[in-house]
């Protein structure tokens, strides 16, 4: 069965459900930066060690692997719109209570408790979106989506330039409240997809509410998808995370930028990261999510190690505008790909947790660059990341066919569960819909 959906149209809640996802997806960016900006002062302040003072990314990490992997799956049972709309309210409450402690485990609970939020909200966001756009625009409505999340760093950025030095870190924090508010407030009177209300409908006619895990297991195709999709994950945080880590470290430690010029390059990097994700998703729409993957994996694998090689004080930031353009670029067709392979019933289990498996590339790979740097140096650890990014490049295309199911079908999510072991119909090929 195909389905030709290239003529449809966005309507107005399409639009606003974009919109209100991008501005998630930037509070989403700011929350995560707010920390690494404010770390220094607050270490200062509390007398915490090196240690310590990491050890509040990991939990944060921590935070968004629970909340991402719990939240996906919540998002199957109670609705999309009402798992993310709760979310936003926690992540963002979360850190504005940082603002008030004074000790390091009260930064710690509160950490891990936005950290939660964070990661929830990134899933359901890229299901949410999937489920509303047609697939004609999918690929470019989630990388611009994407997007949003850089641009998140660049506006914690500017915005702890101007409170960090006059009125110190709680204030950085306190601060949250204001993007978290107009994010919620662009949710109210948001609704859940069509497809997802049928889906849940069908199943709830069944009478039968078998485990999602369970369901996703059972399938052979889509387990094999699910196994793919983790590898592809890894891979990619792996690459990602590692770069975006150290990268300030290597251009102060091992090609003498001041530090002054080294946030204005970073920051760079990450303007170069919106773009990269907005064009890789509107290049998925052209020409095919897998194709756009390769390119983009392959080409970052090239990138790294060239920009290492090849990088001074004086041509870095050009070479940084580069890496920060393909380098991200994976994900701006990640969300269409990953949404697409896997059936609306189950789809915010699949994918979310697909992605925070993922999350173990993120926490290694900056402990695989520290060892590196202690027997050669930060540029040289930055430089094998793109054997990471080569692995990312590949999976997906060899092992996962794109546009297996239409996220926004509702005939599609209809069906009965002694008609399919998924409730949710079998594969459907969208390659024509182009």
């Amino acid at each position: 069965m195909s389905m030709d959906n290239s003529k449809e149209k966005m309507d107005w809640a399409t639009k606003r459900i974009i919109v209100a996802m991008f501005m998630a997806m930037i509070v989403d960016g700011i929350d995560l930066q707010m920390l690494a900006l404010a770390l220094p002062s607050i270490m200062k302040e509390l007398h915490l060690s090196n240690l310590s003072g990491g050890s509040i990314g990991t939990w944060t990490l921590a935070g968004m692997g629970c909340g991402g992997i719990f939240g996906g799956w919540l998002a199957d049972r109670a609705g999309r719109v009402r798992v993310c709309f709760v979310n936003i309210i926690m992540f963002a409450a979360a850190t504005a209570c940082i603002a008030f402690c004074n000790t390091y485990w009260q930064i710690v609970l509160f950490r891990f408790i936005s950290g939660c939020g964070i990661g929830a909200v990134y899933g359901i966001c890229m299901t949410l979106v999937s489920e509303y756009v047609p697939t004609k625009w999918r690929a470019t409505a989630l990388g611009t989506m994407q997007g949003g999340w850089s641009l998140g760093y660049c506006i914690a950025g500017i915005m702890s330039s101007y409170i960090l030095p006059a009125y110190g870190w709680r204030a950085l924090f306190l601060a949250s409240i204001v993007p978290g508010t107009i994010s919620v407030a662009l949710m109210l009177g948001t609704k859940d997809a069509p497809s997802y209300l049928a889906a849940r409908d069908a199943t709830l006619r069944s009478g039968v509410r078998r485990n999602e895990y369970a369901r996703m297991w059972a399938d052979k195709s889509v387990r094999h998808t699910f196994i793919a999709w983790c590898f592809a994950s890894i891979t990619l945080q792996f690459g990602y995370y590692g770069a975006n880590v150290w990268l300030p470290s290597f251009l102060v430690k091992d090609l003498g930028v001041n530090l002054k010029n080294a946030g204005w390059f970073i920051a760079s990097t990450y303007g170069a990261m919106v773009l990269g994700k907005s064009m890789s998703g509107y290049l998925g729409d052209k020409f095919g999510r897998r194709v756009v993957w390769l390119f983009a994996g392959i080409g970052s694998a090239v990138v790294l190690p060239s920009m290492v090689h090849y990088a001074t004080a004086g041509n870095v930031a050009l070479l940084l505008i580069l890496v920060g353009l393909l380098c991200g670029a994976p994900y701006g067709v990640n969300g269409a790909y990953m949404s697409e392979s896997f059936p609306t019933a189950i789809r915010g289990t699949c994918l979310a947790t697909a992605h925070n498996v993922g999350r173990i590339g993120a926490m290694s790979a900056p402990l695989m660059i520290g060892a590196v740097s202690a027997g050669y140096s930060i540029g040289f650890g930055i430089a094998l990341l793109g054997i990471s990014y080569l692995l990312c490049g590949l999976i997906p295309p060899i092992f996962i066919r794109e546009k297996i199911f239409d996220p926004k079908s509702v005939e599609e999510s209809t069906l009965q569960p002694e008609e399919t072991d998924l409730e949710v119909g079998r594969p459907v090929d969208l390659s024509t819909t182009q």
